[in-house]
């Protein structure tokens, strides 16, 4: 009996667990709907003024775009990376740190790279393996943009200041509930069009005031952009890696519950007829 006893006790964890899980599932599912309705309805925007902001500089000189668009040689990288705060979300956070690793091997074995972490779980594990040189793991307690604007600011600095010769971001881009693909995208310097020229920007638009100016304003608003819009894809894929998780977490508590019930059962059958064979022996004994 001791060990149906203990087989019932695991029996009543799993349900515990389960019931853990699957809440966390329907939180996670709400949460998902408004992050995915936010990343959806600003990606257009954001599209359309990286393009914009593209097109007019194809048709200006290679310094007009200021500070951020200089290239220079390169010799110090920083990456900044965007993870969660939290965990069981699957390989969410692990797919960012296998990125990492495979950009660093792949594009820049031979340069300084520094990491710039937004999120405490790739932070924790990338400070082990490169040089930290800050963490912003309070931004998705408000994750505005005003207050990622800040961080894009500071990494603008860094790079108009001569810090880093490259800045790129490492995120998960969303895709659905189920799939979110690993990104590496150029922030600083500005990438220029693929094949562009002057050609690229309709003759007939006046510009009031000129283009010069124009591109001035938009790169700083294209940058804080950009920065928002990966934190934003970022934090629905979260949602999506921890719904599905705790979907299959769930299954799977759920599968091997079904096994415990059928073991004890089993259990449980043999142990009455065992205490049948013995009353029915113990009367043949006293009939004999």
């Amino acid at each position: 009996m001791a060990n149906l006893k203990e087989i019932r006790n695991r029996i009543t964890s799993i349900g515990s667990t389960m019931q853990i899980t699957s809440a966390m599932k329907m939180v996670s599912a709400a949460k998902l709907k408004k992050a995915q309705d936010a990343i959806t309805a600003m990606r257009p925007y954001s599209s359309k003024l990286t393009e914009l902001l593209q097109n007019l500089s194809a048709t200006l000189d290679s310094d007009a775009g200021g500070a951020y668009s200089i290239q220079r040689p390169i010799h110090k990288v920083l990456l900044v990376t965007i993870t969660s705060n939290r965990g069981l979300c699957g390989g969410f956070n692990s797919s960012i740190t296998k990125e990492v690793i495979k950009t660093v091997n792949e594009k820049y074995a031979d340069k300084t790279v520094d990491i710039f972490a937004i999120g405490k779980k790739g932070g924790a594990i990338l400070s082990k393996l490169y040089n930290l040189v800050d963490s912003r793991n309070d931004i998705y307690d408000d994750l505005t943009f005003d207050n990622v604007a800040l961080i894009a600011e500071e990494l603008m600095s860094f790079y108009a200041e001569g810090k880093y010769d490259r800045i790129e971001i490492v995120y998960n881009q969303f895709k659905n509930a189920a799939t979110q693909l690993p990104q590496v995208e150029q922030f600083l310097p500005i990438k220029p069009i693929e094949g562009g020229d002057a050609a690229a920007v309709n003759s007939d638009y006046i510009f009031e005031p000129s283009k010069e100016e124009i591109v001035l304003a938009l790169i700083p608003k294209s940058l804080k952009t950009q920065l928002y819009k990966s934190i934003r894809d970022s934090f629905a894929s979260e949602h999506g890696a921890r719904m599905t998780a705790m979907h299959k977490a769930t299954d799977n508590a759920k599968d091997l519950r079904d096994d415990l019930l059928l073991t004890y059962n089993k259990a449980r059958q043999a142990a009455i007829t065992n205490e049948i064979l013995e009353i029915v022996g113990g009367a043949e004994a006293l009939n004999n």
